[in-house]
Parts: C-alpha cells; structure tokens; sequence
C-alpha cells in the first residue's frame, strides 16, 4: 500500500477506511473487529471518523471493537473531526443543528472521542465544516494545548475553500496537514474553484470524501450519469479493471495531488476494490475522457 506522508514523523495510507455509516451496518463488536483487521491487512491503516457520526455513536462502536485487541490501536492512524453539533437523543444538551468551533466545544469534544476511541491520542483532528461564526483565536489555542498535552498529534481542516483555510492557518504557528474534501468524476466543484489547487500550492495531500459520488454514478438517471457510466465502462475494459468503481478511484489516485479516497464501505469487498485500484495507471486520453464526460463537453 502506499503511504502519503503529512509530516516528519506521520504518514497516512493512500486508501482510507471510513466509518460514516458503521452504525447503519449493525455488526457486532466482533464483526467490526473483523472489518478493521480485513483494512490493515490490505494496508489501510487510516480510518476516518467524526463524533457526530451515527447520531454520536460510531467513534464508540469503533473503540468498543478495538478494545477486543487493543494492541492494533499502534497500528493504525485515526482521523476524527469536530465543529458540527446535531440534536441527538445521544447528546441532550444538542437542541439545534448548528456550528461550533469554540475552544471549550473542540477540547470537550476531543476528551469525548478520547474516550469513545478508548485511546489516550488522536493522530488528526479535523474542523468538520467552515464555521461563520469561528473566532480563530479560539481555535488555535484549542489546537495548541492538545498539541502539547499529545492528546492530539496534529490539525487539519474539512471541506474547506482557499479563503477559509488560509484565513485558519494565519493564526497556527504550525501547519494544517490535510483538508478533506469531496472530490469525484461526478462532483467536479473543488477541482473547478481551485480548492484542489490550494492543496497542491501548500503541498497538502487531501482526504477525499464520497469519491464515488455516493453511488450516484452508478444509479441516476441523469444525462452526467449516463456519459460517465459510458466512458467508465469503456476505459474499465482497456485497462483491464474489474468494476467502474476501480476506474473512478485509479482517476483520483492518478491525479497530481496526491489524493487519498476515503472508502465508507462495510464490504470488504468493495474495500479490496479501491485496493486494486492503486495498480492502475490512466493515459491522459482516458483521464480527460472521463473528465470530459462529467462535463458535459471537452476542455478549450
């Protein structure tokens, strides 16, 4: 498996395991267990999480099961992300949907997902959505006393623009390692606004959420659908590929940025999928095909 490596002393996989739907998958600890030793085993040792998954249940179902055999927690690398709060009977306290990145929310959110992950570290915590209300300085200095108890390895930041990253790292005197985004052949938004070029310019290799556009390639109706299913499928059968979905990840796994796809499936099969994908090497022909495709008409 290849490895991206973020800084000096913490690398992630290229393909990460999601965990956004573990609570809709119903798997005993056990069964969970089993999941996570299947990813490590094909070299996926990142997993991503945020607190709020599951109604606030998933980063508990994920500790739980690696309490089973809690010797894999050195093993692996865990992203959990924070700032957005839901009404949950989980969280009584959570009466409406809104935002929140102040100090006292991240630091209590982290001891939170400390517990829930049965872990005394989180190697990446994340800021799960731009917040217009964010006092930065808050932020920052929530970053820096987890940074120096080593509850928290390192920062990053989720589906944020050039703007907002920028406006969040003034304010850090070390750097964001990553922003996650959602980036697919389907959803082209943060390749076309220069989000993706953002990553580039700071060397910033970013997490890739929902890379196969939540299934939607393969079962709209629309007219971007169709094309691409067309184009996927021939380019499925010049490389040799088993399934569209290997040909979606090799066309984000090819691209210069350094792009590591969050795989949020339950199936192993599906993970071993976005696995096999790392093997394949587009031509430019193929990967503007499919470019194009999405589009709806060539480049100028």
């Amino acid at each position: 498996m290849d490895r991206i490596r973020l800084t000096n002393d913490l690398s992630f996989s290229r393909i990460i395991h999601g965990s956004w739907r573990l609570a809709d998958w119903d798997y005993s600890d056990q069964e969970t267990l089993s999941l996570i030793e299947h990813c490590l085993e094909k070299g996926i040792t990142t997993f991503d999480h945020a607190d709020l998954y599951g109604s606030y249940t998933c980063e508990k179902l994920f500790g739980d099961a690696l309490s089973l055999k809690p010797e894999l927690r050195d093993k692996m690398e865990i992203v959990t992300k924070c700032g957005i709060v839901i009404p949950s009977p989980n969280r009584p306290a959570h009466q409406s949907h809104h935002y929140n990145t102040s100090k006292k929310h991240i630091l209590l959110s982290v001891e939170q997902s400390l517990k829930n992950f049965q872990t005394d570290y989180i190697d990446t915590l994340l800021i799960h959505r731009p917040d217009p209300f964010m006092n930065p300085e808050e932020v920052a200095e929530a970053f820096v006393e987890l940074k120096e108890s080593g509850k928290v390895r390192s920062f990053g930041v989720s589906n944020f623009k050039q703007h907002q990253w920028n406006m969040l790292q003034s304010y850090l005197d070390f750097p964001l390692i990553t922003n996650q985004i959602e980036v697919s052949a389907y959803q082209l938004e943060n390749i076309e606004d220069g989000t993706l070029n953002l990553c580039l310019e700071k060397r910033v290799a970013p997490m890739i959420w929902s890379p196969l556009a939540g299934g939607k390639i393969f079962t709209s109706q629309d007219e971007k659908a169709a094309r691409l299913r067309d184009t996927l499928t021939k380019v499925q059968e010049e490389i040799d590929a088993n399934s569209m979905d290997e040909v979606l990840y090799a066309w984000l796994l090819n691209h210069p940025a350094k792009m590591m796809p969050i795989v949020g499936s339950g199936k192993t099969h599906r993970i071993d999928s976005a696995v096999r994908s790392l093997k394949f090497k587009l031509t430019l022909d193929q990967w503007f095909d499919i470019l194009h495709s999405s589009m709806g008409h060539e480049v100028p």
